[in-house]
């Protein structure tokens, strides 16, 4: 039960800036919420507090430990193939079952049907977790890979504007973003850490993280694919974001619904991972119990959260977009832009996830708060490049471009550990809250500068922002880090060779 609090209060704190900035805006003129909606809002605060502090909980008792023995486990068997088609399927299972990628595929079902979309995603992730398993069994370079596909990724890019697909490519960005998940990151990166720590030949740190950020790439190929070979026009209806949808009989109705989307998503890996237990694993009965309460926790906890995001930060995300960008203050839209990024990402629980296995790795070189200021600040700048593009109609792929040469260009020059814990935590930056809040809130601003026609290319593609600044922000931390250390060096050089002058001068 301490535990437990203990969670819910680092939750309280993470969540209260961005009740703070909605509980100012309702005090301005500038946005028109009743008292209604800031109250439901207030409800919905409360109960994501509670569902992130069940959800890390569980994460820890659960998800973490399920993905680091599945990982050991295999690796030990000493069958590779097995291995990698054990690894496959889990991918694809989780990914199918990811629900932040059920909130993406929903907003846009009028372009892809949500079941093509979902299908296409998980079997980029499960590819491309297969590789990520090659990588680190033979410990080859996170920079080199990433290089290698972001080309590729580029190339096909090209192919599709070349066949009239404009309309995708914001899609394709954003569901490598949203793949990467409260359900999805814990699990993955323990996946990630028990085989290296089994059977990687290198123990370098670094081999423990790079599984999520290779995983990204998988969904954007694949949905990049879909919108070569789609054919016709893409229509897009804009879904009703009114906080009256969701109240009264709709209540049960979302919380039925969570209930099902999350369990479908936890039996689904509990089975898997229970034939596993059975066939290869045989963890004693102890580890069981605690890793089953764990699914207890973590059930509670994302149903709880998926509940408060649906009702409360989505009609509340729409209407701040809308009514801010009808307001005639474009500048006032990204300023708050990057205010709400930098608040939203510190209630994002898949990102304590991360920011505690980081410390954990790394005996604490990289610490919790030193990444959640960079993680912060570099989502904050995403959100206001994002409003700035918005409002100007221009392309995503005049920020993803040089955004991704920049990213691979530090890659070359930062400490390996910096780049894949960097590219791991843009995939888990963007995801409840960005699709359930940012989303909304970008599409709401869309609706005034570009009308309904313009939400495919120019709202869609936040996720893909939130997901590839974090790759600046913390490579730019690892600079520092490697900078202040040759600072440090050059000191203690200076220390030694003024005590050797010294020592000279008296004996002479």
């Amino acid at each position: 039960m301490k535990v437990l609090l203990l969670k819910i209060k680092e939750a309280a704190f993470s969540v209260l800036p961005v009740f703070a900035i909605v509980l100012i805006m309702y005090f301005t003129p500038l946005v028109d919420l009743t008292a209604t909606e800031l109250c439901v809002f207030l409800i919905s605060c409360v109960l994501l507090v509670v569902g992130v502090g069940f959800f890390n909980l569980g994460a820890d008792l659960a998800m973490s430990p399920m993905g680091e023995h599945v990982g050991s486990g295999l690796s030990k068997a000493r069958k590779p193939l097995l291995l990698l088609a054990i690894s496959f399927l889990m991918g694809v299972l989780i990914t199918v079952a990811e629900p932040d990628l059920s909130m993406l595929a929903v907003q846009v079902s009028d372009m892809v049907e949500s079941g093509v979309l979902i299908g296409v995603v998980g079997g980029g992730v499960g590819l491309f977790l297969v590789l990520s398993i090659i990588r680190t069994v033979n410990n080859k370079p996170l920079p080199q890979m990433l290089t290698f596909f972001y080309l590729a990724m580029f190339a096909l890019v090209a192919v599709l504007l070349l066949n009239g697909g404009a309309p995708f490519t914001a899609l394709a960005f954003d569901s490598g973003g949203v793949t990467t998940g409260p359900i999805t990151v814990p699990f993955l990166m323990a996946l990630g850490i028990g085989i290296a720590s089994t059977v990687g030949k290198s123990k370098n740190a670094e081999n423990n993280f790079g599984s999520i950020a290779l995983c990204s790439i998988g969904p954007v190929l694949a949905v990049i694919l879909i919108g070569v070979f789609s054919k016709g026009d893409v229509n897009y209806t804009l879904p009703d974001y009114s906080m009256e949808s969701q109240l009264g009989a709709n209540v049960l109705k979302t919380v039925l619904e969570t209930m099902r989307e999350v369990a479908a998503a936890l039996v689904l890996i509990s089975a898997f991972f229970f034939i596993l237990q059975f066939l290869i694993l045989k963890l004693p009965a102890k580890k069981l119990l605690q890793i089953a309460l764990g699914l207890l926790f973590t059930f509670t906890g994302l149903v709880i959260f998926m509940v408060a995001v649906k009702i409360g930060f989505m009609p509340v995300g729409f209407k701040l977009g809308t009514e801010l960008a009808g307001g005639g203050h474009p500048a006032f839209l990204v300023v708050f832009g990057f205010i709400t990024g930098m608040a939203t990402v510190m209630a994002e629980p898949a990102i304590h996830v991360l920011n505690n296995q980081v410390e954990q790795v790394t005996d604490g070189t990289i610490s919790r708060r030193s990444m959640m200021i960079a993680l912060s600040v570099g989502v904050g700048i995403s959100i206001a490049l994002s409003m700035i593009r918005i409002i100007f109609d221009f392309s995503i792929l005049y920020y993803v471009i040089p955004g991704y040469i920049l990213s691979l260009g530090l890659s070359l020059i930062v400490p390996g550990l910096y780049t894949s814990v960097a590219f791991d935590s843009g995939g888990v930056a963007s995801g409840p809250l960005t699709s359930s809040f940012i989303l909304p809130f970008a599409i709401g601003a869309c609706t005034v500068f570009q009308g309904v026609e313009g939400i495919p290319s120019d709202a869609f593609g936040i996720v893909a922002m939130v997901a590839m600044t974090p790759l600046i922000s913390i490579q730019i931390l690892g600079f520092r880090a490697v900078a202040a250390e040759g600072i440090r060096r050059r000191r203690a050089m200076r220390r030694i060779y003024s005590a050797d002058d010294e020592r000279i001068i008296e004996f002479m």
